[in-house]
């Protein structure tokens, strides 16, 4: 029968209303349009809003030719695959990987080649066996901090094992970073963007998980030559990206030399902590057989139960008390049907209590033991 109470999902990855500065976008909005109103409402070019480009660039130390600007870092990500992923070209991804890239990757014909995740990043180990054993990887999609689903962080010693096996290979290794302003525990590490002397590296990012997810503004930062390259892909796509979008969030994170971003993020990190820990909390009570790793940041817990545990079957049981997940399976090739995600952003500490005692439940019809 399903729940009369209130639903609860733990399947967006995304921030509740609360934790999102409105007046400051507001106010952004405002200035945008006050400050440069010719520039905001014109179409402008496929590299995005100037003044943005040249906050990017700035803030990876690179020249603004080396960044585009687009709509959302998905956007990003499908531009870079069209440009360099042909039908057949080995690709390493993560195991497990975020849901959308495999999707794409997919239908573009790439020949994926998941290597395990431990707690540490991927196995890097693993992508050089596949290069000794005559794979040729074109791109290795990475996403190195807080990783979606899993949470997990790339080491500072793997960040550097893998530029060494990029340059050595000459596979390009995508940094997919949406979430590297959010770390709430522990010390930050380099992008491998900056560590990367033989240009192997494109890095995306967005302001979706910082500004605001319906802002949709993301970018990539690369080799000059391909990043004129994607904004050739970009001008016969969609002309410009979103320059409204663009000019709002360009005022919002230049707000007092940035400080007025930086309290926002550090707001958006504060909730996130106390969620992070409320959720590690309460899944230690209520289900002490489920392995996780506490994260030091970003926006999701990968869960484990026992092995034998029918994913299909706890998804539909949560379903029915009102608890949203996402099942293991959505983010591998094949295998993790004990497993799923958990997203803490979008719910407040009382909903993950709730939640959690009703996802327990579920476990428990399923006839799994503590």
């Amino acid at each position: 029968m399903a729940s009369e109470s209130a639903p609860i999902s733990f399947a967006r990855g995304a921030p509740s209303l609360d934790i999102v500065d409105v007046d400051g976008l507001r106010a952004a909005a405002d200035r945008a349009f006050a400050n440069d109103p010719a520039g905001t409402t014109a179409y402008g070019t496929s590299i995005g809003y100037r003044p943005l480009r040249a906050w990017i660039a700035e803030r990876h130390g690179v020249a603004p030719e080396q960044v585009i600007v687009t709509n959302g870092s998905m956007q990003a990500d499908a531009f870079l695959f069209e440009a360099l992923v042909e039908e057949g070209d080995v690709v390493v991804v993560e195991k497990p990987t975020y849901d959308r890239t495999l999707l794409s990757l997919r239908s573009r014909g790439a020949d994926l080649r998941p290597i395990d995740l431990h707690e540490d990043g991927i196995d890097v180990d693993g992508v050089r066996t596949l290069v000794e054993e005559g794979a040729k990887p074109r791109l290795a999609h990475i996403i190195p901090n807080f990783q979606n689903p899993a949470g997990y962080t790339l080491s500072a010693e793997k960040r550097g094992a893998l530029l060494t096996l990029a340059a050595e290979s000459g596979m390009t290794i995508f940094e997919d970073d949406p979430y590297v302003a959010l770390r709430f525990s522990g010390e930050s590490l380099p992008t491998m963007l900056s560590l990367d002397p033989a240009d192997r590296v494109v890095y995306a990012s967005s302001f979706s998980k910082t500004v605001c997810p319906g802002i949709r503004v993301g970018y990539l930062v690369g080799p000059e030559k391909l990043i004129a390259r994607i904004a050739k892909l970009a001008t016969n796509t969609y002309i410009s990206p979103n320059m409204v979008a663009q000019s709002i969030v360009n005022e919002f994170v230049r707000a007092e030399d940035g400080a007025a971003f930086e309290r926002s993020v550090a707001r958006v990190k504060g909730a996130l902590a106390e969620r992070a820990q409320a959720l590690c909390a309460a899944l230690a009570r209520e289900l002490p057989e489920a392995r996780f790793v506490e994260p030091q940041g970003g926006y999701f817990l990968w869960v484990e139960l026992p092995e034998g545990t029918d994913g299909a079957a706890l998804f539909a049981a949560a379903a029915e008390r009102g608890v949203q997940i996402v099942k293991g399976t959505d983010f591998l090739l094949d295998g993790g049907e004990n497993a799923f995600r958990l997203a803490y952003s979008g719910v407040t500490v009382s909903q993950i209590e709730e939640g959690v005692g009703r996802l327990a439940e579920a476990v428990r019809s399923l006839g799994v033991a503590a």
